[in-house]
């Protein structure tokens, strides 16, 4: 092949711009069903069709993408699935938005044209989210892109909500939910956002009937007591047990209520008695329903007061509050009026206070499905939670659970298949209308978005059909990568769903990734103004560079800070890599991939790196399998960045520059393998740039996305050479540290003496002391077990070794028995503290064997420097 070479600067924007397409001209991301490789399958988290991904999607897609990649290399059949979800409220909420700067509302349009504007508004947005894929560099299988409501999602919603509502699982009936007053929907519990305010605490004395006494109740909505069917204080509080059983009058309206006596009451808190609203909180209800009592609804859909509210009809439901506190005050009955911050619930949508509203609602019924997604976890098919401390959170919420409200007021959704009879009011529920559809209406509402969200794993396989290819290829999937903030909300919902429906959990690992936050850590937020659009990082430092940030900046689990400054420091670990790649090429010659040959005699430089190499495949590997990104990161970098760049390019350096055509060779053979199995491993992380670099290698193959994962190749591995390798290194950082400590320039000429500990080193040393002659410029090299110290010299203490430079003129005694003293009395708390491990009796019988012998070795290691010390220390003071 022909000598090649990249351009002198590394340019992330003219590198990235057309390698996406590349990829997908050439189908690398097809599943493609070869019965020969093992599947290995994952489902992207849909998306809302709302156009922009912020870095949250950057980070858990650039996790997937790593996890695909990887397995795709390791020789897997791997399908990694794109998606959207259509999500209900937010969409319809955007579109109406648009509408209303038209001046138009949906209600202009009618049901089915507005759902036809907004399907071609998806349409739009959707090719948004496809692009911003693609600059992420992600590796999807777009043949078998869905979205929930396509036709075959849709198909497998309705068989899930009959079959549902067969077997008694989902019903239509009252409940307190989450209401959105502003937008007249219902709302899951994730589309409410709870934030601190500064509200107020009411007190108040209701009087009990027959008597001269009261009992003291508080509340934060008084708007709500005209909703009051009850007070309730707990059974064995001994100030009220005389009253259980008695009625109080409701204030205001004038109604008796029971005072009845109930375990949910803490008697710890306020005065020990709490007013009971059974159709405006969700406890309450509860309460009502254990207690019989009568709900009664005072607001309307819209957050204005209703018929049940007396003279406060009409009125908004804050301006109730206001005219109802003015009237208590009068009264008497409200006796304090005390500053209380607590927790509000907020429409994510709208914004508006969200109200706990009694509502006639279709619901699943949870527990027997909860009960079942417990029961998984207690055997060894469970699912794995990464890392593992989720799983206590997934479990407290399904022991805990509570009904699912699934019916929204949207017109954007999968449209509930309920039809009621016109006269009778008989509920019909099937797939098809009732032939006499002239007889009938069906129901208005659409399905929770989570609802088809919780089918995704399986109905994206083509399930209901459990004949598809896909379905009995792909499914259970391996992993799935999510955030913590919903787990109880998607990770959950798609397990039980998945039990319920198709007998498998939904897949093997969940991979728990935290929140990305600013530099304070805070938490992005448009009301903040300090959310980063990825599409923008992108553009300033490449995908590459963002990519290996997010991966690299957390452990599982944990949340992730950004910081501009740090991914620039990826951005400038990816120009290292670029220039140490067009070094690589320029020297390459017309080296081809079959010329490539490391059988030939290989110096030591090169059978270190080949074990450094071995090592880092080894830990990358494992790592990246653990999901462990921060962790295989860091063995990269070091390996890149220090071992290739800083020491094995600049060894090579003196065969490449010599004469030796046979050295030559075998160092840009070394030069080659080393290189190509870097990037490979390097691949998933920074897939653009290492394309780039693979294909001006020599190389086989297409393209770097189907080249072979690298594996440990134990032929070139020397741990002796290695351990040589890193004397001659420590003794030229050695040197290199004490130049700089009395400002002698690199290139000024030293003479260097080395006191061996034994023949063996000295043997050793002499091999290889044109790497220290050319790397600690000396002008003379002494090495020997009987080398004497010269007077005024620097030293350095390396295992085996002392090094000696003399530099007259230059060197300060006092300061270098300074320096000594120091050394000294760090070597003395290391002796100290692996003395103190291995006295440990506990610790040497219980520690593996191998751990219990490097403390050892550290010992006799830590000593023999510490001897060595001593020694010059004791040499110098006598000679001053």
């Amino acid at each position: 092949m022909s000598k090649q070479q990249l351009p002198p600067k590394y340019d992330h924007k003219s590198i990235e711009e057309d390698r996406y397409g590349f990829w997908l001209e050439g189908n690398y991301f097809e599943a493609t069903g070869d019965k020969k490789k093992e599947p290995f399958s994952i489902v992207i988290p849909p998306p809302n069709v709302t156009g922009k991904l912020h870095l949250g999607h950057a980070w858990d897609t650039t996790m997937q993408d790593t996890i695909s990649r990887m397995k795709r290399m390791q020789g897997y059949d791997v399908l990694w699935l794109p998606g959207m979800d259509h999500a209900g409220i937010a969409t319809q909420a955007v579109v109406e938005a648009k509408l209303k700067e038209k001046g138009k509302s949906r209600y202009d349009l009618g049901r089915e044209k507005f759902v036809e504007t907004v399907w071609e508004w998806k349409e739009e947005y959707a090719d948004f989210i496809r692009e911003q894929w693609g600059k992420l560099g992600l590796g999807l299988d777009y043949t078998r892109e869905r979205f929930t409501l396509d036709d075959g999602l849709s198909e497998a919603v309705q068989e899930v909500f009959i079959q549902l509502y067969e077997k008694g699982l989902i019903y239509r009936g009252e409940y307190i939910i989450n209401w959105d007053p502003k937008t007249k929907t219902a709302l899951s519990d994730i589309e409410v956002i709870h934030e601190e305010v500064a509200g107020k605490f009411y007190h108040m004395r209701y009087p009990i009937k027959d008597s001269e006494d009261t009992i003291e109740i508080a509340t934060t909505r008084p708007e709500t007591m005209l909703g009051d069917t009850a007070v309730a204080v707990h059974p064995k509080d001994e100030r009220y047990k005389h009253l259980i059983g008695k009625k109080v009058i409701l204030p205001i309206v004038g109604r008796e209520i029971d005072i009845v006596a109930d375990d949910y009451v803490d008697m710890e808190f306020g005065s020990g008695a709490v007013k009971i609203t059974p159709a405006h909180d969700p406890n309450d209800f509860e309460i009502g329903n254990r207690h019989n009592l009568e709900r009664v609804l005072v607001m309307n859909e819209d957050g204005t007061m209703n018929e049940n509210a007396g003279k406060y009809k009409g009125m908004d439901r804050f301006e109730c509050r206001k005219a109802i506190v003015k009237d208590l005050q009068e009264q008497g009955v409200l006796f304090e009026i005390e500053d209380h911050t607590h927790t509000v619930g907020h429409s994510e949508r709208s914004g508006a206070v969200v109200e706990p509203y009694l509502s006639t609602q279709w619901f699943v019924h949870m527990q027997p499905l909860a009960d079942a997604a417990v029961e998984l976890q207690q055997g060894e098919n469970k699912v794995n939670f990464v890392p593992n401390r989720f799983e206590g959170t997934y479990l407290h919420w399904m022991e805990n659970i509570r009904e699912w409200c699934i019916s929204r007021q949207l017109w954007w959704g999968h449209r509930i298949p309920a039809w009621y009879h016109k006269e009778t009011g008989e509920v019909y529920v099937g797939k098809e209308a009732p032939a006499d559809i002239e007889n009938w209406e069906q129901d208005k509402d659409v399905l929770d978005t989570w609802f088809s969200s919780a089918l995704w794993p399986f109905s994206t396989m083509g399930w209901p059909n459990e004949n598809s290819k896909d379905f009995k290829r792909y499914f259970p999937t391996d992993v799935l990568v999510t955030g913590y903030d919903i787990i109880f909300f998607w990770v959950a919902r798609m397990i039980f769903q998945s039990l319920e429906f198709t007998d498998e959990k939904p897949f093997k690992d969940v991979l728990i990734h935290g929140l990305i936050r600013d530099a304070e850590g805070r938490k992005m937020s448009k009301s903040l103004g300090n959310g980063v659009d990825p599409m923008e990082v992108i553009d300033k430092y490449g995908a590459d560079s963002l990519r290996y940030f997010l991966l690299t900046g957390s452990t599982p689990g944990q949340d992730l800070r950004f910081h501009w400054e740090k991914v620039e420091a990826t951005w400038n670990f990816a120009n290292k890599i670029w220039n140490a790649s067009r070094f690589a090429l320029m020297n390459m010659e017309d080296l081809a991939y079959e010329d490539i040959d490391l059988t030939d005699d290989l110096a030591l430089p090169d059978k270190w790196i080949l074990t450094r190499l071995n090592e880092t495949i080894e830990h990358v590997t494992m790592n990246t399998n653990k999901y462990e990104f921060g962790e295989a990161g860091r063995y990269l970098y070091n390996f890149i960045w220090d071992d290739f760049c800083d020491w094995y390019i600049e060894m090579a350096k003196i065969p490449l520059y010599s004469e030796d055509e046979a050295r030559k060779k075998t160092t840009r053979s070394v030069l080659a393998h080393v290189l190509d199995q870097t990037l490979r491993m390097l691949h998933p992380y920074m897939p653009f740039i290492t394309e780039e670099i693979w294909q001006q290698l020599p190389h086989e193959g297409e393209s770097i996305t189907v080249a072979t994962w690298p594996q440990v190749d134990e032929q070139y591995h020397d741990e002796k050479a290695a351990a040589q390798m890193n004397r001659i290194m420590a003794i030229i950082k050695a040197v290199r540290n004490i130049r700089a400590e009395v400002n002698t320039p690199m290139s000024r000429e030293v003479s260097m003496f080395i006191k061996t500990k034994d023949s063996a080193i000295v043997e050793e040393f002499e091999q290889n002391r044109h790497y220290m002659e050319r790397f600690c410029n000396t002008s003379e090299l002494f090495i020997g077990e009987s080398v004497v110290a010269p007077e005024q010299s620097m030293t350095a203490v390396i295992t085996g070794a002392e090094i000696f430079l003399p530099l007259e003129g230059l060197i300060d005694f006092e300061k270098e028995i300074a320096r000594l003293e120091k050394e000294l009395e760090k070597w003395d708390k290391e002796v100290a503290l692996v003395e103190k491990k291995l006295s440990n009796k506990g610790f040497v019988e219980k520690a593996p064997e191998k751990v219990v012998e490097a403390e050892k070795k550290k010992q006799i290691e830590y000593e023999e420097k510490r001897q060595m010390v001593q020694k010059r220390l004791e040499e110098l003071r006598n000679n001053r």
